[in-house]
């Protein structure tokens, strides 16, 4: 007798459905799983028999054969657990249901019968459902990740007890109601009005929100810089229902994820020491790094320049297309990694220069070599270089100080993400540090005064042609938050004011 049973497994975000064929054959009692199984499938063996046990059913004495096809895909994972038990109770007429409904079950089996949840389960249902697939069952632990797709019948189960019930109609189930996501309040970490001074700093950290600009501080130690990266979520536009699905989806796959979507933008910061796998994703079978896990929010490099070459030249892509290709010897994967990068990083190994007070020892081959370790293309891929004065003491001491709370330059943010939204209608919104092509040519053009003043910089800083195309875009975000239609000489002057790594090294601070 052969039973055959839906399944799925995943391949980086995509999902495959995978045909659960079960044959019960006459000779001595054995369990064999084919189809390329890895050590979780292969001991789902044991699993399922002790389930199928417990739950109050004989496991057939026959020769058991599961083959999961197609048999060229690596199978991972244990969510098969569920599918082969009720592959093994058909085949051997255990269970009889007056119809078998049409569905993709998935779910890991305890020894008690229990479903526990399985990991990338929101990735599955949708991947499937954007392929046609309406009818999901799925253990009631995953039942709130998932319950945020429409379109979909998701029927959650508590133990195979239960699904045998509803298969055998003793039992009705109702499927998952939809949920309508609704982002809570932003959790402030730190708030833009409780960093002093700074004010050219904090502008350039509410361009780099507006525009979703990729952004680099430098300064001494204790400048400050931190505190502002930790503010900049502060000031973001509001998390969606779509974007809140996207990075949902990918934290599912290196871990179970949150009960439901998560609530505020991933912001993510790897320690200076982290590899390149660790950044862009690895592994024997791939999987997320943090630049996937920061997809949608905000990737943060604290001592950029301590950081592996390999790592940072690893970013070059990513930043440029917002997704990155891994290719593995058990199976390639492309993850999404648009994601904001905020960098800081000292101006010299001592990091005493520009100070009011302290002396800089290092030589001047000592500071070329330290820059050097960010190469000209990554930091050609960065919009915005901020240098950090230290403050003075006056600043320090000064507690009547009139900062802007984070609440009133978000909704300045908030204004120029609508004016680009505005101009994508009906399309999805794109970022001005997306301009490309034809937008890019459309969107950012330049009268005859702003042509000059940019192209005297250009001249005089030597700059590429991947850094002209990021100040016009600058400069169109600057006009956005302006409320103008148009790019003016005075929104290209101050884009050009945060390349400041590109000036000659003599003439850094």
């Amino acid at each position: 007798m052969i039973a055959k049973v839906d399944s799925a497994c995943l391949m980086g975000l995509e999902a495959a459905r995978i045909q659960v064929e079960v044959n019960l054959a006459k000779g001595l009692p054995s369990f064999t799983i084919v189809g390329l199984p890895d050590a979780s499938v292969r001991e789902a063996r044991d699993r399922v028999i002790a389930a199928i046990r417990n739950t109050g059913f004989d496991i057939p004495s026959r020769r058991v054969t599961v083959n999961l096809a197609p048999a060229e895909l690596r199978k991972e994972g244990a969510a098969f657990d569920l599918a082969i038990a009720l592959g093994i109770l058909l085949a051997g007429e255990s269970i009889l249901p007056p119809q078998w409904p049409c569905c993709i079950w998935l779910g890991e089996l305890a020894l008690d019968g229990t479903l526990r949840p399985v990991r990338g389960a929101l990735p599955m249902v949708r991947s499937l459902a954007e392929k046609g697939y309406r009818r999901f069952v799925i253990p009631e632990a995953n039942s709130r990740a998932v319950s945020f797709l429409s379109d979909v019948e998701i029927l959650p189960f508590q133990n195979l007890k239960e699904v045998i019930a509803w298969l055998n109609g003793e039992r009705m189930k109702k499927p998952i109601v939809p949920s309508t996501f609704k982002a809570p309040p932003a959790a402030v970490r730190i708030d833009m009005k409780d960093i002093k001074g700074h004010a050219f700093a904090k502008r350039a950290l509410e361009v780099a929100a507006s525009g979703f600009h990729n952004i680099l501080f430098v300064g001494c130690p204790g400048t400050g810089k931190s505190m502002l990266a930790h503010a900049l979520p502060s000031i973001m536009h509001e998390w969606s229902s779509e974007e809140a699905l996207e990075a949902t989806q990918i934290h599912s796959l290196v871990s179970f994820g949150p009960e439901g979507l998560m609530s505020a933008r991933p912001f993510r910061r790897p320690h200076h020491s982290a590899s390149s796998a660790a950044l862009v994703g690895g592994g024997e079978t791939p999987m997320p790094g943090e630049i996937s896990l920061a997809h949608r929010g905000v990737l943060f490099l604290d001592e950029l320049a301590e950081f592996h070459r390999d790592a940072l030249e690893a970013l070059r892509q990513p930043l440029e297309e917002g997704r990155v290709h891994i290719q593995r010897c058990r199976g390639r994967a492309t993850f999404p990694a648009d994601f904001l990068l905020i960098a800081a990083m000292n101006p010299c190994p001592c990091g005493n220069r520009g100070h009011p007070v302290k002396e800089c020892v290092c030589t001047e081959t000592r500071i070329r070599k330290y820059l050097g370790r960010i190469s000209a293309p990554l930091l050609d891929r960065i919009d915005l270089h901020v240098d950090l004065p230290m403050l003075k003491v006056d600043e320090l001491f000064d507690e009547k100080g009139q900062a802007e709370p984070s609440e009133r330059v978000r909704a300045r943010v908030e204004g120029a993400r609508q004016r680009q939204r505005e101009r994508f209608s009906p399309r999805s919104l794109v970022p001005n540090a997306r301009l490309c092509g034809a937008d890019l040519r459309r969107y950012c053009r330049l009268d005859s005064a702003s042509q000059d003043l940019l192209k005297a910089s250009v001249e005089r800083l030597g700059l590429s042609a991947r850094a002209f195309d990021r100040i016009r875009r600058v400069a169109r975000t600057i006009a956005d938050m302006a409320g103008s239609e148009t790019i003016q000489a005075s929104h290209i002057a101050e884009a050009i004011q945060y390349r400041g790594l590109d000036r000659p090294i003599a003439c850094l601070p």
